[in-house]
C-alpha cells in the first residue's frame, strides 16, 4: 500500500520485555494508591534536605502543559497515550528478540510509564504526582514512578541511538 514491507520475526519478537513494563504499570499504581491513602491532597511529607513526597494532581502533561485547558485535554492525552503504547507494541513485536536489549528496555519503559498515566486520567481525570525534588527556591515540578519510567525510557533510546551509530553494520 504504502511501498513498506514488515516481514514478521519468527516467535513474537521482543513481546517478552512486556513483563518490565507491566511490573512499571503496577509500580506506578501501586504507589499512587498508598499516597491516595495515606495522605490527603497537597500534604507535604519531608523525606531529605531535597526531597518531599507531595500529593498532587496535575490534569495537564509534563511541566503542567494545558492543565488549565477546561478538561479536553484529558481525552487528548489518553489518546496520545494509546497511540503511543499501540505503536510500542508492534515496535517490540517487529524488534528482533535478541540484540536489541536497550532499544528494547527504553520501550517497555515508555509504555509502563504512559500506561500508567493513562490509567490515572481515564479513572481521575488527571495524573497523580508526588515525588518533589527542590533546593532552596528552587523546585521540580512534581513527577510520579510512570514519568520516571518515561524519562528513563527516552534517555536509554537517545544513548543506545548514539551507541548504535558507532556499532558496524550487522
Amino acid at each position: 500500500m504504502l511501498g513498506i514491507e514488515l516481514k514478521k520475526p519468527v516467535g513474537t519478537g521482543a513481546l517478552i520485555w512486556l513483563v518490565l513494563a507491566a511490573v512499571i504499570l503496577i509500580l506506578d499504581q501501586a504507589t499512587k494508591i498508598w499516597l491516595q491513602l495515606s495522605m490527603d491532597p497537597h500534604e507535604t511529607v519531608a523525606v531529605l534536605p531535597f526531597f518531599n513526597i507531595t500529593y498532587l494532581t496535575n490534569p495537564g502533561a509534563a511541566f503542567s502543559l494545558l492543565a488549565d485547558a477546561g478538561g479536553w485535554q484529558r481525552w487528548l492525552f489518553s489518546l496520545v497515550a494509546v497511540v503511543v503504547s499501540i505503536g510500542i507494541v508492534i515496535w517490540l513485536w517487529y524488534l528482533p528478540r535478541r540484540g536489541e536489549a536497550w532499544l528494547a528496555c527504553g520501550l517497555v519503559l515508555i509504555l509502563g510509564g504512559a500506561l500508567g498515566n493513562l490509567v490515572d486520567r481515564l479513572v481521575h481525570g488527571e495524573v497523580i504526582d508526588f515525588i518533589q525534588v527542590y533546593w532552596g527556591e528552587w523546585s521540580w515540578p512534581a513527577f510520579n514512578v510512570a514519568d520516571s519510567a518515561i524519562t528513563v525510557g527516552a534517555i536509554i533510546i537517545i544513548i543506545d541511538s548514539l551507541r548504535g551509530a558507532r556499532r558496524p553494520a550487522r
